[in-house]
């Protein structure tokens, strides 16, 4: 095994918990190995700090799997899915689908396992995981029997990695339109061409949240709608939802969605850019009672944090102002780089410029089955904001 020594004063962010370290940050690599092989690291004193795969195409050269020295085997992922799963029973009920594996929060950085039913969606999004693909698939289908595996690695960073673009079923065969529930309400979601894995898990706690604050026979405005999660919720609340999405293909499924649900009467979904509609909702005054921004991610990157700062100050300042007295406006944000104080600072900026006066009720983030790592900032990405408009 290949052993990586890093810098001098470069351990402190590892052995406090990080699983990454960066190209910048290796001094040297003695022995041979291949790309996605498993390497020892060690502080510049050789000190051990742990174990993990190697990808030098990568920034994230190498990500570490463990802080002991351990075989990593099949029987180490074993047992990381077994706790995995074990954690899955506990914290992701009321629903048919869920994420079972969620990369560093899980220590098994750049593998994703979402279930849809009795379907399973996998992506390796790393070099080191690919190679451990088909070990993963065996060990799925050990310890949960699904009727299919169906792998989404399509996500642009495994460009990064020197990956290819590959779906398709890795296991068994279904169809890739699966039907799920979700506190209650039926979804159609499109494994193959939905965004993600088919559907946002992450916000799932958040729009059953969200629903209570929905007032009988209020007006809801839902913002950046896609197929409907949160409209939905709302709406069987009580709530008249507009919602607004540009994909046309999300608002035809939306309006699919309310009519499986029985909730045709209450929702009305039009597809468009969000930031011209809302400017015209703004025009006519306040007519809303509950207003949910819920973005795509504004900053992808550091670098174009500026400019997504002030995205999401134009979309809440518009929301503010379409707010009747005693709204609430719920602002997400799936940019890691916008931190929550950063979100809740532009949201007060917001409010002064829209002359509204605003409270914080709840800040809330991912759902539980996406948990936080404390050393890993990085895995703590969504932000949701709830205040009322006073």
């Amino acid at each position: 095994m290949a052993t990586v020594t890093i810098y001098p004063g470069r351990e402190a962010r590892l052995t406090g918990g990080h699983l990454w370290i960066y190209a910048g940050e290796i001094k040297n690599v003695d022995g041979t190995y291949a790309p996605g092989d498993i390497v020892d690291v060690r502080a510049a004193d050789r000190t051990f700090i742990g174990r993990g795969y190697i990808n030098l195409r990568s920034t994230i050269a190498v990500r570490l799997l463990t802080h002991r020295r351990e075989p990593i085997d099949e029987g180490f992922f074993r047992t990381r899915l077994a706790e995995a799963l074990a954690l899955r029973s506990r914290v992701a009920t009321g629903t048919t689908a869920s994420r079972l594996v969620y990369s560093e929060g899980d220590g098994l950085p750049g593998l994703i396992v979402d279930r849809y039913g009795d379907l399973l969606v996998l992506q390796c999004l790393t070099l080191g995981m690919a190679r451990q693909q088909p070990a993963i698939v065996r060990i799925l289908e050990e310890l949960l029997s699904p009727a299919a595996v169906y792998a989404r690695n399509d996500a642009a960073v495994r460009r990064l990695e020197g990956l290819p673009a590959e779906v398709g079923f890795v296991s068994g065969q279904a169809p890739t339109v699966q039907e799920i529930v979700e506190g209650g309400l039926r979804f159609r979601v499109d494994l193959a061409a939905g965004h993600k894995t088919g559907f946002y898990l992450d916000q799932r706690e958040n729009r059953q949240t969200v629903a209570a604050y929905a007032p009988p026979q209020g007006e809801v405005l839902d913002v950046f709608c896609y197929t409907g999660g949160f409209a939905l919720h709302a709406a069987r609340a009580g709530g008249t939802v507009t919602g607004i999405d540009i994909s046309a293909e999300a608002v035809a499924a939306a309006t699919e969605h309310a009519r499986l649900n029985g909730l045709t009467e209450r929702c009305t979904f039009q597809a468009g850019n969000a930031f011209d509609l809302l400017r015209g909702l703004a025009r006519a005054g306040p007519r809303f009672d509950l207003v949910i921004l819920d973005p795509p991610a504004f900053a992808p990157s550091r670098s174009r944090l500026e400019r997504a700062a002030a995205g999401y100050k134009e979309i809440n300042l518009r929301a503010l102002k379409v707010l009747r007295p005693g709204g609430i406006l719920v602002s997400c944000s799936c940019s890691y780089h916008v931190s929550e104080e950063l979100l809740l600072a532009l949201i007060a900026e917001a409010a002064a410029d829209a002359h509204r006066r605003v409270r914080l009720l709840e800040a809330r983030g991912q759902a539980r089955d996406h948990p936080i790592h404390p050393g890993m900032p990085e895995t703590r990405y969504l932000k949701c904001l709830i205040l009322e408009v006073t």
